[in-house]
């Protein structure tokens, strides 16, 4: 329902009355420095095959898959997880009464602009959703990680490895 692209994104926040809020707890994890510095041999990235809308929620979902994946063998400090997509389009439902005396209750096509039920993100093709830095010895997990984090999503994705071919040649 929420998935196709279709009009023009709508996010001017100060026109709407009560957005729910996102539900991303945190859009980097891990060791964050080490990966800004380029502490980390490898680089690998989730991106969107085709184009849509992923909600907040999916997002979440695959973040939280993602890090408790690598967590458990790199430990705390050994990867860096960025989620790069930011959730600024809020979407709308026009919700309907169901049930006895429905039509006496629902407004059909009446005012149906719709409320907001929550936001997502607008992502295009080849789009990077997610990026993992890892080290070589943890690619087997964080590659791992990243096919558990796209089940979450409703696009087919690919996992590609951006940085560091010439260490996983033996692994991969």
């Amino acid at each position: 329902m929420y998935r196709r692209l279709k009009g023009q994104a709508f996010t001017r926040r100060k026109y709407m009355g009560g957005v729910p809020n996102n539900q991303i707890i945190r859009f980097l994890t891990g060791d964050s420095q080490a990966a800004e510095t380029g502490g980390f041999e490898l680089v690998l990235e989730l991106s969107a095959d085709e184009s849509c809308q992923i909600r907040h929620t999916a997002l979440e979902a695959s973040r939280i898959i993602c890090n408790s994946t690598i967590r458990k063998v790199a430990g705390e400090k050994g990867y860096a997880l960025r989620i790069h997509t930011f959730p600024h389009h809020v979407l709308r439902e026009n919700k309907q009464a169901t049930g006895a005396g429905a039509d006496r209750v629902s407004q059909g096509m009446r005012c149906a602009f719709g409320k907001n039920v929550g936001t997502a993100a607008r992502v295009k093709h080849g789009q990077r959703v997610i990026s993992l830095h890892c080290n070589a010895k943890d690619f087997l997990t964080a590659k791992d990680a990243l096919r558990k984090a796209k089940m979450k999503l409703p696009t087919p994705c690919t996992v590609s490895l951006v940085r560091g071919h010439e260490l996983v040649k033996g692994l991969a």
